[in-house]
């Protein structure tokens, strides 16, 4: 047993146990209880349904990794959406030609950059807490949307915007498509870059970082651009997925991408962790909310077992974490 272990993280990371264990023992659970459980159906209903929560979830990792965190993210992403909406409408709604969805594409991302620009930029120089901006980024982002569409939604675009957010290449989500890339380029950023390397520093130590001569502020305002971008990713597709456009999609995603974030071995002080354990540990959730609902189970119930996960998860980690601590100096 021992020394499957030692080759199981030589392979995959010690940090991607928990989410495997999770994967393994949420299969076996419904596998068991629910009916259809393991089917088609199943996995391609979360196939669908995982972007969405996965997209949102990359745009809170970076920020977590430096030890902040961005609590404006659904709103960002609602906002960002909102802008490729407006730009569908003011050139023909329903009839807006298809060069017209690359400009609102490029609108949505400039908006989801600049609304991460801004609260890197105010984390960096002003040094207050990034909850507490983030905070004020979230009602800020919030208030302006439903100034802007009166608490309404805005729907009405072309036919070929749905084929992104319900479409299919190969039998493959085109959604899930677009999430597995962006997973991919986080891996590579994290892994290949000097900026993930900069801001796993600073997540560890800032004055460390600072002192070994990081540009930590040009770091930390690229870290929330980027958190930005991914938000108007996750806007467009959400977009395309429900056929309009409200300040408050997706609102319930925010604390599950936290959850996401921490099983998937995240520090919650920053510092350490990888895209791919955080991938696995997206699987697990949506795996587990199609276990409930296919055992007609309330969907608040699942939101409910989701905290419950994330005591036991946070709980775990410091018994094993003090564990090891207490062996270490024992030898």
């Amino acid at each position: 047993m021992k020394s499957f272990v030692q080759k199981f993280n030589a392979t995959f990371g010690a940090d991607m146990a928990g989410p495997c264990i999770a994967f393994v023992a949420v299969m076996l659970v419904f596998g068991l209880l629910a009916d259809n459980f393991l089917s088609l159906g199943t996995f391609g209903s979360v196939a669908f349904q995982l972007p969405e929560l996965g997209l949102l979830t990359l745009a809170m990792l970076l920020p977590l990794l430096t030890g902040g965190i961005n609590l404006s993210a659904t709103f960002a992403a609602n906002l960002s959406g909102l802008a490729a909406a407006w730009v569908l409408q003011a050139y023909g709604g329903v009839d807006a030609p298809p060069a017209t969805f690359y400009l609102s594409c490029v609108a949505a991302l400039a908006t989801g950059g600049a609304a991460g620009a801004l609260t890197g930029a105010a984390i960096a120089y002003t040094r207050a807490h990034p909850i507490l901006i983030t905070l004020s980024m979230m009602i800020f982002l919030r208030g302006l949307g439903e100034f802007l569409t009166r608490g309404g939604d805005v729907s009405g675009f072309p036919a070929y915007v749905a084929p992104i957010g319900h479409g299919s290449v190969l039998g493959l989500p085109i959604p899930l498509l677009i999430f597995i890339v962006c997973v991919a380029l986080w891996h590579v950023l994290l892994t290949r870059t000097k900026l993930g390397f900069g801001l796993l520093m600073i997540g560890s130590n800032m004055e460390s970082a600072r002192y070994s001569g990081l540009n930590t502020r040009r770091i930390v305002v690229l870290v929330y651009t980027l958190s930005g971008l991914m938000c108007a990713v996750a806007g467009i597709i959400m977009l395309a997925r429900f056929n309009s456009v409200r300040v408050g999609h997706g609102e319930s995603y925010l604390l599950i991408t936290v959850l996401a974030a921490f099983l998937g071995g995240i520090n919650p002080f920053g510092g350490f962790g990888r895209v791919l354990p955080v991938f696995v540990a997206l699987i697990v959730l949506q795996l587990l909310s199609s276990g409930l609902n296919l055992m007609g189970a309330n969907q608040h119930l699942a939101t409910a077992l989701w905290g419950v996960l994330m005591i036991v998860v946070m709980a775990a980690r410091t018994l094993v974490s003090n564990y090891f601590a207490s062996r270490r100096k024992k030898a």
